[in-house]
């Protein structure tokens, strides 16, 4: 049974509005700084699927490998007739080894802000799933107050791979998990995936790949500002920056000036001195007792972790607390 799509987002005219204010109010403060939300339109979530798949792009792969190998767990643990919420679904690649383990899912919603990447991921999953009923929720999961009435008086299981979780500061984090123990109610639970703590070589090769993909991926956003915000970036003098703070336990990602120069967006200028670096996104790494202090804060309990042989990812099983 197939449902419609729920648009939670406003009409594109206030998605537009939205950015700007955003990239405006970003480009004005110091330290200057932007969303990371806003890199995820439509060919910035296309980029993103290829990181997924580069040789360096650990995450993705040894997440894939634990989600694989404890799918039968994890249906289990939902039990017949759940609902499987995901919160930023991008293509839901992950999420069908999920959906292919929980025969009796009731409901599949996958949440995500990119209303295009949604909507044909969406229709690609009723085609491979055509038993499956598939209401997706269209939005931005950190403001989300409502999910579709089919996912009502059921046990939600709630997923949030990737280690998505990293790309929130602590407190926005702890924002997020509480959030989502309302969401998903009294008897809910969420599957989290982890980044780990690892070494330092490692994570600066994952956010700095070989063939460029993750630049690329940054700079769409520049890309992105002159198409919607009548920008004048030139790509060329601007670079994609990652690097790890061991202090903070997390990559920090930057676009970075290569000259001294000047841009317009949306009418107004802005000048960028040599080096100048704006802030696009963080992904903070945990250990397992940080994962553990994590959910306390949201409001629930760890009952599973699985790990890889190498403990670099952790895929975590989160209960709400009473």
């Amino acid at each position: 049974m197939n449902g419609m799509l729920l648009t939670l987002d406003a009409p594109e005219t206030a998605d537009r509005e939205e950015f700007r204010n955003a990239v405006i109010d970003g480009l004005t403060r110091r330290p200057r700084a932007i969303p990371a939300r806003f890199l995820y339109d439509a060919r910035g979530s296309a980029l993103f699927d290829e990181i997924c798949e580069l040789p360096e792009y650990y995450l993705t792969r040894t997440e894939t490998r634990i989600l694989a190998e404890r799918a039968g767990e994890i249906a289990r643990l939902a039990g017949p007739g759940a609902a499987l919420v995901e919160f930023g679904s991008g293509s839901s690649v992950k999420s069908r080894l999920l959906l292919d383990a929980m025969n009796e899912l009731s409901v599949y919603t996958p949440i995500d802000i990119s209303r295009q990447h949604l909507d044909l991921s969406a229709a690609q999953l009723r085609r491979d799933y055509p038993g499956l009923r598939v209401e997706p929720v269209c939005g931005d999961y950190m403001s989300l107050r409502s999910l579709p009435r089919a996912t009502e008086n059921v046990r939600r299981l709630g997923f949030f791979p990737g280690s998505t979780i990293g790309n929130l500061e602590p407190a926005d984090a702890t924002a997020f998990l509480r959030g989502a123990r309302r969401l998903l109610g009294e008897g809910g639970a969420l599957i989290l995936g982890v980044d780990l703590r690892k070494d330092e070589r490692e994570l600066h090769d994952a956010y700095n790949d070989s063939a460029g993909v993750t630049a690329a991926f940054t700079l769409n956003l520049l890309r992105r500002m002159n198409r919607e915000l009548d920008a004048t970036f030139d790509l060329s003098a601007f670079a994609h920056e990652a690097f790890y703070n061991s202090e903070a336990g997390r990559i920090e990602i930057y676009f970075r000036s290569l000259a001294d120069q000047t841009v317009r967006v949306s009418g107004r200028s802005f000048a960028f001195a040599t080096g100048e670096r704006v802030h696009t996104e963080y992904s903070y790494k945990y250990d397992l007792s940080g994962i553990e202090g994590l959910a306390r804060s949201g409001g629930f309990r760890v009952t599973e972790v699985w790990t890889d042989e190498g403990r670099r990812f952790a895929v975590a099983c989160l209960r709400a607390a009473p």
